[in-house]
């Protein structure tokens, strides 16, 4: 990661010629000097995406004035466009049911400065975490989800993280369904990590049921959540080789190894404004 003060401008457009150098003439213009630049351009969609990371101090003017500039130019190119200030830490908000892998690792990467962000609370329908979460000085909120009452505990989760000042949601093998009116309302900002054993092996014990098929390889996806479930856009995927000697309880840590890496991976990707969404691809630049 750079660690050098910059702004990332990430955007993506309809093609055309001269995108490019419209950037970089902008940054060159107000002094802005380029640490990296990466672009794609997807023929068949006509889309072109970019992300650009220029040092803080070379830039002539703070960056609510250089977002107002930058306007012109993203109307004028029809562009879907954000600029970060990588000073400011981004606020993280972990959801997470009985299974904590996923969260001791998050903890674990956040608590050596590896995951450079704010985790202002971790919201659960257990109470199991609660010591590791308030043990690292986190607010811990315990909302139960019965049959009866989901309505009502997705409004309290939803409460939490808005009053909380949460910018991205993150499912640490979060075991509930979420509503597709949440998907919608926070599209891009709700990231999931699930098993690769999806759709063929669904419902209880997967690994088991993947054990008993002879499979060679367990994985994880991690992917934005939407309101069909386990489908939304794959930020990261990653698979592990297994053999005939491994037992159902192997298969199992292999996949829990896996699903940790790729959490955080795809976590990071979004973080660093990697990430741009195209129908229901990603690309990762």
């Amino acid at each position: 990661m750079n660690h050098t003060q910059h702004y990332t401008l990430c955007f993506s457009c309809p093609d055309r010629v001269g995108i490019v150098a419209r950037v970089a003439g902008f940054f060159a213009e107000l002094g802005g000097w380029i640490l990296r630049s990466s672009q794609h351009a997807e023929e068949d969609d006509n889309r072109f995406f970019m992300r650009v990371e220029v040092r803080a101090d070379s830039v002539a003017c703070g960056l609510a004035e250089l977002r107002r500039r930058f306007a012109t130019i993203a109307d004028e190119c029809e562009m879907d466009w954000r600029i970060s200030d990588s000073a400011v830490r981004k606020r993280v908000v972990i959801l997470v049911s009985r299974q904590k892998h996923c969260l001791y690792d998050l903890l674990e990467r956040w608590e050596s400065g590896e995951l450079d962000i704010e985790i202002p609370c971790v919201i659960s329908n257990h109470d199991d975490a609660r010591g590791l979460v308030e043990w690292h000085g986190i607010p811990y909120h315990h909302v139960p989800m019965g049959s009866d009452d989901k309505a009502e505990a997705w409004a309290e989760i939803e409460r939490l993280f808005l009053e909380s000042g949460g910018e991205t949601m993150v499912l640490a093998r979060f075991m509930q369904i979420l509503p597709p009116a949440l998907c919608e309302r926070f599209a891009g900002r709700i990231i999931n990590i699930h098993h690769s054993f999806l759709p063929s092996f669904v419902g209880a014990s997967p690994y088991r049921q993947a054990w008993t098929r002879g499979v060679k390889q367990v994985g994880a996806t991690c992917h934005y959540v939407t309101a069909e479930l386990d489908q939304g856009p794959i930020i990261d995927q990653d698979v592990v080789r297994v053999g005939h000697g491994d037992s159902v309880g192997d298969l199992v840590r292999y996949g829990k190894d896996v699903e940790k890496a790729v959490l955080a991976r795809g976590l990071r990707d979004h973080l660093e404004d990697r990430v741009l969404v195209n129908g229901r691809r990603t690309v990762v630049l």
